[in-house]
């Protein structure tokens, strides 16, 4: 390993990478808070001499009395995501008297290396981590390499290192196929998401598996970003295509809110012209006419159990499952005034008669 900078010192990650333990193992030998293997033990002192580390008197009070310092990274285009998504860990760190220190990246790339190598240096006890960055290489190999415990929230699929909090989205997405091929809909387009995520590509899975048990059914294809301009672009698209989709369902409450703006502009009536359905349940979802039928996950509840289980993570004396647990939350299928039967719903056999929701 390097060796640290000598106008800096050496910080207790220096300590942990040379040891080859994680952070809150150095801790715990620091501060003998705990029971931990002789050998360990051993290799943490012979670092802490090698380096010359002195422990910092603050930190170790703040560490003595229980706070705990959570790296916090995102790089979301979505606004409204990262809004319930920041809500949510705060109103948890509030509760629970953690210290967040934010770290954000620019439409969803992951910060610069001096920005994540800051965050290492300010003894972060452990990080969460927003999407896309669950999924970002960069960003986790440098956190691995500084031994963190990591609560990843709502990537595609669990990863087998660290705390996931997620919903079922190839579930989530099969539903709401499932409810438009109801509704009498064969044609759907689909805006997909960024190919980098996992997200992006189980939500096409379950779209897929939905409208291959219907025959006559067929799903019209136009790449997205989760980003209200790529929505615009990809809305366009599906409904130059001959014939056009009679509804079109998006991979984000933003690429659906462009395809609504879209077919305003083309004087297409929603829902009576073509239906338009999202995913999240963002305020977006609830702020333009129609308001939008969409899945619901809950991302409040997601950033703050994510945040809740990585504490639990870090003040447990022994090692524990919980560090690569996979909470998979509930998920809704909310309905509101964007969806309709298609004009000829009446002659497509299995259609079932429109009930609107009274979810709000």
């Amino acid at each position: 390993m390097s060796r640290p900078d000598r106008a800096r010192g050496a910080t207790i990650v220096d300590v942990a990478q040379l040891a080859g333990v994680s952070r809150m193992t150095v801790s715990r030998v620091i501060h003998d808070r705990a029971k931990v293997r002789e050998e360990t033990r051993m290799a943490v002192l012979a670092a802490i001499r090698e380096l010359n580390y002195e422990p910092n008197l603050a930190a170790r009070n703040l560490v003595m009395a229980g706070e705990l310092r959570i790296g916090v990274i995102y790089s979301n285009p979505s606004a409204a995501f990262m809004s319930d998504f920041l809500i949510g860990v705060f109103e948890e760190a509030t509760s629970a008297g953690a210290r967040l220190i934010l770290v954000r990246g620019e439409d969803g790339q992951a910060p610069a290396p001096r920005d994540l190598e800051r965050l290492l240096s300010q003894g972060v006890h452990g990080v969460v981590l927003a999407p896309p960055l669950g999924e970002s290489a960069v960003v986790r190999d440098m956190l691995r390499a500084a031994n963190l415990p990591l609560a990843v929230v709502a990537a595609g699929r669990p990863a087998s290192d660290a705390i996931n909090v997620r919903i079922d989205d190839r579930q989530a997405s099969q539903a709401m196929a499932q409810h438009l091929l109801d509704l009498g809909h064969r044609r759907i387009g689909f805006i997909s998401g960024n190919p980098n995520q996992t997200a992006s590509v189980v939500r096409l899975e379950g779209a897929r598996a939905a409208i291959a048990a219907v025959e006559g059914a067929e799903l019209v294809l136009a790449q997205g970003a989760f980003t209200y301009g790529s929505g615009l672009r990809a809305a366009e698209q599906l409904l130059d295509r001959d014939p056009p989709p009679t509804a079109i369902f998006a991979s984000n409450d933003d690429m659906a809110a462009a395809a609504v703006s879209v077919a305003h502009r083309r004087h297409l009536d929603v829902p009576r012209d073509l239906t338009v359905v999202g995913f999240d349940d963002t305020t977006v979802a609830t702020t333009l006419w129609p308001p939008l039928t969409t899945v619901r996950q809950p991302v409040r509840q997601m950033a703050a159990v994510a945040l809740d289980r990585l504490m639990r993570v870090l003040r447990s004396t022994e090692p524990s499952a919980e560090a690569s647990a996979d909470y998979v939350l509930d998920h809704a299928l909310i309905e509101r005034e964007s969806t309709a039967p298609p004009r000829h719903a009446a002659q497509v056999p299995g259609a079932k008669a429109h009930k609107r929701s009274s979810h709000a």
